[in-house]
Formats: structure tokens, C-alpha cells, sequence
């Protein structure tokens, strides 16, 4: 069944996103250019006549090139209906302005609000990064799903979504996942296995944050598998193990620490992947598959944090020593580390980890919870604010 010519744009498919599509864009042949269009939307030379507004047999002169459009509101009027980026019919107009200031402005708040992220920013990067994925979906709505602004998007969700979770509370972290699930169609749609090997380590990893585990370690391990490189699939090993663990899936965990721990000498330790961070992951997966006293032993050869750790790597290895210590009956160590991670977890406005704090302490250490919860309820007053 032909695609109605009088749908919406935003219903039509990426065609111009395709490698085919960006070949016959590269033409700038108007007559290359209708017929694709046609093809793809499975439209009639009549369809494709109602929705330009011409009748079937001028729709045939202009797709052999025995009639060209010349005049700039013909092509200006082409280019909208048919969701083409104006300059390739030769003309500019405000929307193809637009196009190339999104692009340029957009990779740098991308890169910049990751680099927010990173450095203990998240609150900066999320309002960095939502107004531009407003704009980029609005653009795409419009029909305008160039494959530069495409990608563009897509790396925008995953970034919205990561920075979200990292500012959200448990009960909205469905949330963030939602964001970083958003680009996996994208993904998908250009086969590119190292921008999807990301965006579903990213999307794993906001589902385990969410409860959904089991979805977790699938979409991790698939990430795992598409990895092109072994940086790439380091980057993935310490958020599969960690959803190993919290799944209870302790031949998984071990098979992918053991490979981790084999991999440290072989690549650049990264704010994910490095010594301190490896230990945190197999601290919180033995305490989660039942072993609290290889834990306990663990705990005690705690390495020193690397300068690749991100500050929110740090909040949660506290946390996390300190439920190992308070299992070990160290309460006076437990409650020293839990002081902390309270304090650094209000500077840094993570609420996900003020929540482990409440959870570890519980009731065993009153005073701490009490002192995490009045924590997590300013926070959350910002947040809603």
C-alpha cells in the first residue's frame, strides 16, 4: 500500500538518511531526487503530483529533466513537502541556517555537557542537553531527518538520559532510561556497531539503575558483543558485571570480572574502567550473589582512587565499602564512610546514591539514615523547584 502523500513528513521513513539517499542528495539532480522519493514512500507519479501540488504529467517532465524548477518558492516549497535540506535544491532559506547552527552548536554541547557529566555536572549537562533534543525532535517531526542531525540526535538522548540518571531519584530513573532507549532506533537504522555497542552499554545501564535487571543484562552483553575493539568492550565489562551481580547471576559476574581484572594491563584506564573501579563492581557483586565474606576479605585492600575517577565513582565506592564494613560489624567504619558519601552526594545532587545511603544504613545506623533522608529531601525539593 503507497505511503498517503499527504501524510505528515514526520510519518514518512529516514529516506534521506540512507546511503542511498545521501547519494542521490549529493547529486542535487531534483529529477534523481523525486524518483527515490517515490520509490521509497511507494507512491504513484499521481500521489507524488497531490502532494507537490502538480499534475501526474508535469511530475513525469521533471523526473526525466525535460522541466526544472527554477524559481526559489517552487524549490523552497519542495524542499519542505519532501523534508529535503534546502541547499540541495540550491537555494537557503531560514530552516537550512538553522540546519547547520544546530549541527555545529549541538556536537559542542553534546561534548561539553558530557564533560559536565563527567566532572560531577550532571544538573549542568542535563540543562545543557534538553533544549537541544527538544529542537532536534521538533526538526525531525518537520520531516528534516538528515542523517547528520539524526545521529546528532541520538547522541543527544544518550546523553539526556545518562545525566539524568544521574540527578534522578530511584522512583524516576525509569526516566532516564526511557532517553537512552529513545536512541537505539537510530542506532539500528545506521548499523553502525560502535555507536550501537554505546548507545545500548548506556541503555543497559540506566535499565539495572531502573530494576529492570534482566533487560539490563541483555542489552549489555549485546553491547558487549558488538563491540568493534577491546576499548570498546572494556568499557562495557564493569556495568555488565554489575547487573550480573544485582541479577543474582553469579557465573555471568565472575566470567566477566575475571575477563575485566585480565584486561586492566591492556588498555587505557578510563572513569570507568580502572583498578578502583573494578573494585567496587566486585565488592557489590559478591555482597549481591551471597558472598558477603569474600567481601568482607576484599574490602580491606581497597586501591587508591586513580585521577581517572569520575566524583560520582567515588560516592559510590563509599557507599558501597561501607555496606561491606557494616556486614563485617565495623560500624564505626561504616558510619564514618556513610558521613561522607552523604556529604559529597549533596555536593554532587545524586540522589539515586543518598537512597543507597538511607538502605545501608537503615537501621542499623539511625542517625545516618536520619541525616540521608533530610539530605535526600532538600534535593528533591530542588529538583522539583
Amino acid at each position: 500500500m503507497a505511503t498517503d502523500p499527504r501524510a505528515p513528513a514526520s510519518a514518512r521513513q529516514w529516506h534521506w538518511a540512507t546511503l542511498e539517499g545521501q547519494a542521490v542528495l549529493a547529486t542535487r539532480n531534483l529529477s534523481e531526487i523525486l524518483r527515490l522519493y517515490r520509490r521509497t514512500n511507494r507512491l504513484t507519479q499521481t500521489d507524488l503530483g497531490v502532494l507537490l501540488g502538480y499534475d501526474k504529467t508535469y511530475i513525469s517532465l521533471l523526473e526525466t529533466g525535460k522541466r526544472i524548477l527554477t524559481d526559489t518558492g517552487s524549490l523552497a516549497r519542495a524542499s519542505r513537502l519532501l523534508g529535503l535540506p534546502p541547499h540541495v535544491l540550491g537555494i537557503t532559506t531560514a530552516v537550512d541556517t538553522d540546519h547547520q547552527l544546530v549541527l555545529q552548536l549541538g556536537q559542542s554541547t553534546v561534548r561539553l555537557a558530557e564533560i559536565a557529566r563527567h566532572s560531577g555536572h550532571a544538573t549542568d549537562a542535563v540543562a545543557e542537553l534538553w533544549p537541544l533534543v527538544a529542537r532536534l525532535e521538533a526538526r525531525v517531526a518537520d520531516g528534516h531527518a538528515e542523517r547528520d542531525i539524526l545521529h546528532l540526535l541520538a547522541q543527544a538522548r544518550v546523553g539526556l538520559g545518562v545525566a539524568l540518571g544521574n540527578v534522578l531519584p530511584e522512583e524516576r530513573l525509569a526516566t532516564a532510561a526511557h532517553w537512552t532507549g529513545k536512541s537505539l532506533d537510530i542506532a539500528a537504522f545506521f548499523g553502525d556497531p560502535a555507536f550501537s555497542s554505546h548507545a545500548l552499554r548506556m541503555h543497559g545501564n540506566e535499565l539495572r539503575k531502573a530494576g529492570l535487571r534482566g533487560a539490563a543484562v541483555n542489552r549489555l552483553a549485546h553491547a558487549a558483543s558488538l563491540a568493534p575493539d577491546l576499548d570498546a568492550r572494556v568499557a562495557v565489562l564493569p556495568l555488565l558485571a554489575r547487573a550480573a551481580g544485582a541479577l543474582g547471576n553469579t557465573e555471568l559476574f565472575d566470567r566477566v570480572v575475571r575477563e575485566a581484572h585480565q584486561s586492566l594491563d591492556s588498555v587505557a584506564h578510563t572513569s570507568l574502567f580502572n583498578p578502583f573501579a573494578l573494585h567496587e563492581v566486585r565488592l557489590r557483586g559478591l555482597v549481591a550473589t551471597g558472598r558477603t565474606a569474600a567481601a568482607i576479605r576484599l574490602v580491606e585492600n581497597d586501591p587508591v582512587p586513580a585521577s581517572t575517577v569520575a566524583p560520582q565513582w567515588r560516592v559510590i565506592a563509599m557507599v558501597t565499602t561501607a555496606h561491606v564494613r557494616l556486614n563485617a560489624a565495623d560500624h564505626h567504619g561504616a558510619a564514618g564512610m556513610l558521613t561522607a558519601a552523604i556529604n559529597e552526594a549533596t555536593i554532587q545532587r545524586l540522589p539515586h546514591q543518598l537512597q543507597r545511603v538511607n538502605r545501608v544504613a537503615g537501621r542499623h545506623l539511625p542517625d545516618i539514615t536520619t541525616a540521608g533522608q533530610e539530605a535526600l529531601n532538600r534535593l528533591r525539593q530542588e529538583i522539583a523547584a
